[in-house]
């Protein structure tokens, strides 16, 4: 818990993207390619549609850190999906990307909503949706990846064969719903 006692299951982090919004709606959307700025994860489904499932696979595909469902997808100003880490029991959530154009670029808002309170899910998703925003303007800026997203592609290279058995992408098929 916090330390007032007030629920936190809402997290919004914001940030300008000089950029068009197709460009960084092309790169947040991007199928079978690592994304640098989703901690080096390959964003896998089967067709980006509502109802559609949602893996963040590493880039071997042997394992999947994410999980989820689109629940919305209007391009190019939003996309959203539920969300679970594979290697925490905590339930869904959900994770909503917005892009809307403005004068010089693109305003990007990561939404994080009713993130379970407590949890490693809800501590992870506070700093990982910064670091997301960051990460993003950073890549689509310059084209390539932050110093943060290559040192985390280097730790998860590296700790990959220390993952729990459970986030082997075997046990997270596209075909699996995720409840």
């Amino acid at each position: 818990m916090n330390p007032n006692n007030v629920q936190r299951t809402k997290q919004v982090h914001r940030v300008v993207i000089n950029a068009p919004i197709e460009k960084v709606w092309e790169t947040l959307t991007k199928t079978d390619a690592v994304l640098p700025f989703f901690f080096c994860s390959v964003l896998k489904t089967t067709k980006l549609e509502v109802g559609a499932p949602v893996r963040m696979r590493s880039p071997d595909g042997k394992l999947t850190g994410v999980v989820g469902e689109v629940t919305e997808f209007d391009p190019p100003h939003c996309f959203a999906h539920t969300f679970k880490f594979t290697n925490y029991d905590d339930p869904l959530c959900l994770v909503r990307y917005e892009l809307k154009s403005i004068e010089g670029g693109t305003e990007f808002t990561l939404t994080s909503e009713n993130v379970p309170v407590g949890t490693k899910t809800e501590k992870q998703m506070g700093s990982g949706g910064k670091m997301i925003a960051d990460a993003l303007k950073v890549y689509v800026e310059s084209g390539k990846p932050s110093f943060v997203s290559r040192m985390i592609g280097i730790v998860n290279f590296l700790t990959g064969p220390l993952a729990p058995k459970k986030c082997r992408s075997e046990h997270w098929p596209l075909d699996k719903k995720i409840s």
